[in-house]
């Protein structure tokens, strides 16, 4: 009984380092993201990830206001770009985000 409990518990502790590291990891990507695309833009965007069965399934890019200075698919490749390249792997969406700020009340 006692061998059956250990190799259960044991199990389950490999099984979660796996997700473990998947988060550790991802979350060391997002933050080149960032870097990156604060280097390229010279704004710091925020980015998100959702990992499925070790598959990157989405990654959102909000940038704190809109960037008037560049056009939209130049924004949209730099960050497809820097996604692809740190995350090591192409996810199946990427959401690209701007903050417009507090509007006025009307």
């Amino acid at each position: 009984m006692r061998k059956v409990i250990a190799i259960s518990i044991l199990t389950i502790g490999l099984a979660a380092c796996g997700v473990v590291n998947t988060f550790v990891d991802g979350f060391k990507y997002a933050k080149a993201v960032e870097e990156d695309l604060e280097q390229a833009t010279g704004q710091k965007p925020s980015v998100g990830f959702n990992v499925n069965n070790g598959r990157l399934v989405q990654v959102t890019v909000s940038y704190p206001r809109l960037n008037e200075a560049r056009p939209l698919r130049e924004l949209a490749e730099a960050t497809r770009s820097a996604v692809v390249k740190e995350f090591k792997q192409t996810p199946e969406n990427i959401v690209l985000a701007f903050s417009l700020g507090q509007t006025a009340a009307q």
